[in-house]
């Protein structure tokens, strides 16, 4: 068992936080997209566009940050960019109209974009090579644990009164002000990257350069990782919709099967990301996708809530435990002077061209009679195929030390 010491478990959590709110904000808009269209007028793909333009935007972001964490530290940039998404996310609350709504949620991509490259760079930087597929499994689990505190807020607080007071889906987004928090925990306990400051005084080689130099691995990481977003949201963003809509369950059946779901992604982000230090990361990566497809009848074709919540569960070990290795695969994978730069972007040029998922699988459930089950196996199916066969070309650099100056 590896010992951390006290500045790595605070790096550790600080980057978990970050990345469990950031989820936290993004997932709170799935679980109001029927009311959000209604107050607005507009069928749920038009909500739905929502997502696409978050997602859309989400590598400008991890570009911008990126960059600027390259430059003057993984830490304050972080610190800037949490502090961003929580204003933004929150002033969604105030959109007048569904085109500012729609503005305000992809600035709150640009925002959200930066914050998984910063925080895994500064973590994986941070601690012993030999507990990257532990901590990988941990940093990755915050995005389940972020949807799963949105769906345990939308169960105790939507639509319920509190002194007079209706929790609508407008006083739902002012949640998102919370990970203003995290920035000053970061301030306070969490030092920089010690591979960013051993290399402050050497000369590093240009983003252009390393890029030219890396540029097949670039290429194949972007493929990858837009297989991976389309396994993720996939099988996440529309599932609250498809539950509440046509399965019409109650907001607290809604809420208690994602709690459900999320608890089998934190389960399966945990195993597999501690797994792939032992058996590889291609391998952990081929074992959680193999295990979704015999899950999806039972999650999309299940007539009762609690056999819709056991194959979610299932599915979500899969998904998820597949997602739990890749904080440290992808960093693993990237060159040093562009590390807080490449993976995420790779990761978000990944989601850019999996972001038109949301509406795609929208738009196939309304041509089908507002049939979500098809629109949601199909994706889920062909993706986790897909992710078996495109990760097996990829390099595995398990264990490698971590620089930053080259």
């Amino acid at each position: 068992m590896v010992a951390f010491t006290s500045a790595q478990k605070k790096t550790v959590l600080a980057a978990f936080l970050g990345w469990m709110l950031d989820a936290f904000d993004f997932f709170i808009l799935v679980f109001l997209l029927k009311d959000i269209a209604k107050e607005f007028g507009v069928p749920v793909s038009g909500v739905a566009y929502a997502i696409f333009l978050t997602l859309a935007m989400r590598f400008i972001g991890a570009f911008i940050f990126g960059r600027l964490g390259d430059r003057f530290g993984r830490r304050p940039i972080l610190m800037l960019d949490i502090a961003l998404f929580a204003i933004i996310g929150a002033a969604a609350a105030f959109a007048p109209t569904l085109t500012v709504f729609l503005v305000l949620r992809a600035l709150f991509g640009i925002a959200m974009g930066g914050e998984w490259g910063l925080g895994s760079s500064l973590t994986m930087e941070s601690i012993p090579p030999q507990s990257r597929g532990l901590v990988s499994g941990i940093l990755q689990c915050g995005y389940p644990a972020g949807y799963l505190l949105a769906s345990i807020l939308f169960g105790l607080l939507y639509q319920h009164n509190f002194f007079g007071f209706t929790v609508t889906w407008r006083a739902m987004f002012l949640l998102s002000i919370l990970p203003a928090f995290v920035v000053f925990f970061i301030r306070r306990h969490v030092p920089e990257s010690p591979a960013f400051e051993a290399a402050r005084k050497t000369e590093r080689p240009g983003l252009m350069s390393t890029l030219a130099a890396n540029w097949k691995v670039a290429l194949y990481s972007v493929l990858m990782m837009m297989c991976f977003n389309l396994f993720s949201h996939g099988t996440q963003d529309l599932y609250p919709t498809f539950l509440e809509k046509q399965m019409g369950f109650a907001s607290s059946t809604v809420s208690w099967i994602s709690i459900v779901a999320n608890l089998g992604a934190i389960a399966g982000g945990l195993s597999f990301g501690r797994w792939s230090e032992r058996i590889g990361r291609k391998n952990a990566i081929t074992i959680a996708a193999l295990l979704v497809l015999p899950a999806i009848p039972l999650w999309a074709y299940a007539s009762t809530p609690l056999l819709l919540a056991l194959g979610a569960f299932v599915i979500q070990v899969g998904v998820q435990g597949a997602w739990g290795v890749i904080p440290a695969h992808l960093n693993e994978l990237s060159p040093g002077p562009v590390r807080a730069t490449l993976p995420g972007f790779v990761y978000q040029a990944g989601n850019f061209l999996a972001s038109y998922n949301g509406p795609f699988q929208a738009k196939i459930a309304e041509s089908h009679g507002g049939d979500y089950r098809f629109a949601l196996a199909s994706v889920a199916g062909v993706v986790a195929l897909a992710i078996v066969v495109v990760i097996r070309f990829s390099p595995e650099r398990r264990g490698e030390v971590m620089s930053v100056s080259h």
